[in-house]
């Protein structure tokens, strides 16, 4: 395939990926002229018009569907085999762009660079800290972190960690306060909850035990939050009991300064997982990422740590 070809052929696939040729060419580290250049000269060459072009929007023809439909994976798959063969002296090597959540990330995964730096030197790291999920393909992700999120076609998860959610209490609050042994007494308390930045809602999570009993959770919306480590923040202070991501408390629990309520209850959310693209010729940068995360969370016990049953933490409630 000669390299004009080539070229044409990536410009074309990013654009019907993203539905713009500005945002293709800053993807691809090119002109937006170079990009529609490039897909005029691949029209010319076929003979059929592939986008139907406004100033507003960029869409597919039926030909452009249909020739997106023959050659994407076809397409991905000489970039991978390239990619692979370009890797410095066999080993891994290349841009490796990664997708996490801001907090999640900062404590457990980039502590993880020196060590995964020094195993793959070719590697070059550019990692996105976001709290909103990526589109995994459309924005050239390698892989991402993350719970909950939508498996689009073409992308796999691979479970890390379970995704509990807890509630806790600064040690001013409880001792200030009866004790709490059932769920039921909650609706007493003032509430600390997490409002979703996506939907804007503040979701309704029902407890589970370690009996697998559940009870609807009636804590008292005193005050919403965005995010588990500003909750966490926010019980801190005494200010109420707020149900909080577990990887987020952890270093609250361990320190002393907030302790778990109700600790034989807990909110499934089900899975922190690695999201990468299904793909039988996977670049080796990629998949010595996965491996090498997947090897140091087992390694480290971190998904015991953030399992709400078998965390060590001692609680008053």
């Amino acid at each position: 395939m000669a390299v004009e070809s080539f070229n044409a052929l990536e410009c074309f696939i990013r654009s019907a990926e993203v539905g713009s040729f500005a945002e293709a060419a800053r993807r691809l580290s090119i002109t937006p002229a170079a990009v529609g250049k490039h897909v005029a000269q691949l029209e010319a060459r076929l003979g059929v018009r592939l986008f139907q072009r406004s100033t507003r929007k960029l869409t597919l023809t039926e030909a452009g569907q249909r020739f997106l439909g023959e050659v994407g994976d076809s397409f991905r798959t000489i970039q991978y085999a390239v990619a692979n063969l370009a890797s410095a002296e066999g080993q891994p090597a290349g841009l490796l762009r990664v997708s996490m959540g801001t907090v999640f990330g900062r404590l457990y995964v980039l502590p993880l660079l020196g060590e995964f730096l020094r195993r793959y030197p070719a590697i070059t790291p550019d990692w996105h800290f976001d709290n909103r999920q990526v589109d995994l393909i459309g924005q050239g992700f390698d892989a991402a972190i993350g719970g909950g999120f939508d498996l689009p076609p073409g992308v796999v998860a691979r479970k890390l960690t379970p995704a509990h959610r807890v509630l806790v209490a600064a040690p001013a609050y409880l001792e200030r306060h009866a004790p709490i042994h059932d769920p039921q007494v909650l609706q007493r308390h003032d509430g600390i909850l997490i409002r979703s930045p996506q939907t804007g809602r503040v979701r309704s999570w029902p407890l589970t035990s370690r009996w697998q009993v559940q009870q609807p959770m009636q804590l008292r919306q005193a005050m919403t939050m965005s995010d588990s480590d500003a909750a966490c923040a926010v019980a801190e202070q005494g200010l109420g009991i707020a149900l909080v991501s577990l990887p987020f408390a952890v270093p609250y629990l361990q320190a002393g300064r907030l302790r778990r309520v109700l600790p034989d209850w807990y909110v499934d959310d089900g899975h922190i997982s690695l999201y990468f693209s299904e793909h039988k010729l996977m670049p080796g940068k990629t998949r010595a990422f996965i491996d090498f995360v997947v090897e140091q969370f087992a390694e480290q016990g971190l998904a015991g740590r953030f399992d709400a049953l078998q965390t060590l933490e001692v609680c008053i409630g």
